[in-house]
């Protein structure tokens, strides 16, 4: 035995930089072997439910299983090279001759494995990854809430449009996340496991029950599962796909916001920033730059998952009743699920501490003297008989760039405009006059999802 692996050691930088001890529980490879192990059991006590064996010939088996360290079963596995036969001559080690037997009886690697995978992906999507959005959407929904008539420019093609408010923005990201979460539960749900066998058609469990599929499902039950209702060696890998669709859909969810919340942190913008430590640093070089590092780190994590869902769209292909060509590649599906909860919890963090600095977002709304008032003076002029009201708008707005002054002057001093103005209603006068007052539904939209949202997810 060699000295000890260091941390530092460790080539992945999920291990040595993004670990996290909530999702290893179900996704490291001590947990792999945990639920394998799970499975094994299961499988045990349907055999002895069947009168296969004696209750304590169970017990036994059971017993051992619990002793089984990973450790141990990596040593196995260096000398016969299979790593399911190595957990099983594990379990075997640590069972009298009586029960050795019946261990791993009527099963084949895929019916393990492929049951393990199922358990283990649908808990750590229900019991890492959900939560971890939902802490997320109770951030957002504070913030949409407290930002509501936050009144800020809409932009659409890196360009000023017309205004919303700030809570709006982020009321885009509640609904966009709870229906992720919604989609995710769905999908986690629909894994499913197997016990038929070598070829999937239940040819070894057949020689001891006229039964074989309620034997299967009597396995599977125990550990909330159901069965596929096809299979050949492995499960028809259609679950795990969407499943993982569903994940690399939300991390673009993810990616979106950290990119907006980023973006809102340029120099020239500067609407929001980050929190930023008394001691942390932004550059090695430039004293005073507070980068938005939290945001980069989420968006940077979605550029790697984003490659891996080919893979396991390629893993679809299996031929015939099985082939190896996943055996590498679907080891690699946990990392997904990993670099997403931290793409989650770390933006949980951000945005939970963000500072709104409503004075450069009523600066930047400012900033264009008015010019975004031209959708609602052209849609007025319109609706009140104007003939030609786009083109004549945007005369008034060439006016009032050429000559460097507010929209609204030009609007009141051209005489063909005084006519409909005095035409219009007093809310269509004050949506003409200033930017502060054509927001349409924006802060009403945002406290109506915030407390959907708020109500579905039972925040």
């Amino acid at each position: 035995m060699g000295k000890p692996k260091d941390t530092f050691d460790d080539i992945s930088p999920i291990d040595y930089r993004y670990w996290d001890e909530e999702t290893a529980k179900y996704l490291s490879e001590k947990a792999f072997v945990k639920y394998k192990i799970l499975v094994e059991i299961s499988l045990a006590k349907a055999l002895y439910e069947r009168g296969m064996y004696s209750e304590s010939v169970f017990r036994e088996i059971k017993a051992a299983c619990g002793q089984v360290t990973v450790e141990e079963v990596y040593d196995e596995e260096k000398r016969i090279h299979h790593d399911v036969r190595a957990l099983v001559n594990c379990i075997r080690a640590n069972v009298s001759a009586e029960a050795k037997p019946y261990i791993h009886l009527t099963a084949t690697s895929y019916d393990i494995v492929d049951t393990a995978n199922a358990l283990r992906y649908k808990q750590a999507c229900e019991n890492v990854l959900v939560p971890a959005l939902i802490n997320l959407e109770e951030v957002l929904i504070s913030l949409a809430l407290k930002e509501a008539e936050t009144t800020q420019v809409g932009r659409t093609h890196g360009q000023h449009a017309v205004p919303i408010t700030f809570g709006f923005a982020v009321a885009g990201y509640i609904s966009r996340i709870g229906k992720c979460i919604k989609a995710l539960n769905l999908r986690s749900e629909e894994l499913t496991g197997k016990f038929s066998g070598a070829t999937g058609a239940y040819n070894a469990s057949s020689l001891f029950f006229d039964d074989p599929e309620n034997f299967e499902q009597d396995i599977l039950s125990e550990l909330g599962l159901f069965a596929s209702e096809h299979s050949t060696q492995i499960v028809p890998p259609e679950a795990f796909t969407r499943l993982f669709s569903e994940i690399i859909i939300v991390a673009g969810v993810l990616a979106n916001l950290a990119d907006d919340m980023r973006n809102l942190q340029r120099t020239e913008i500067a609407e929001i920033q980050e929190d930023f430590e008394e001691t942390q640093v932004g550059s090695s070089t430039m004293p005073q730059k507070q980068n938005p590092i939290s945001f980069e780190n989420v968006k940077s994590s979605w550029k790697i998952v984003v490659p891996r869902m080919i893979t396991v769209y390629m893993d679809q292909i299996s031929e015939h009743q099985r082939d190896l060509t996943n055996s590498a590649s679907s080891r690699t599906y946990s990392e997904i699920i990993t670099y997403v909860v931290y793409m989650a919890k770390r933006l949980t963090q951000a945005m939970g501490s963000i500072k709104v600095n409503k004075r450069n977002i009523k600066r930047n709304l400012s900033m264009q003297k008015g010019l975004i008032l031209a959708e609602p003076l052209h849609v007025v002029l319109a609706a009140l008989g104007h003939p030609d009201a786009h083109e004549k708008v945007k005369t008034l707005v060439r006016k009032a760039q050429d000559e460097n002054c507010n929209f609204h002057d030009v609007i009141i001093c051209d005489p063909e405009i005084q006519k409909y103005l005095e035409k219009m209603t007093r809310e269509q006068q004050k949506a003409v006059s200033s930017v502060f007052s054509y927001s349409g539904i924006a802060a009403e939209k945002s406290k109506t999802i915030a407390k959907k949202w708020k109500r579905e997810l039972g925040l």
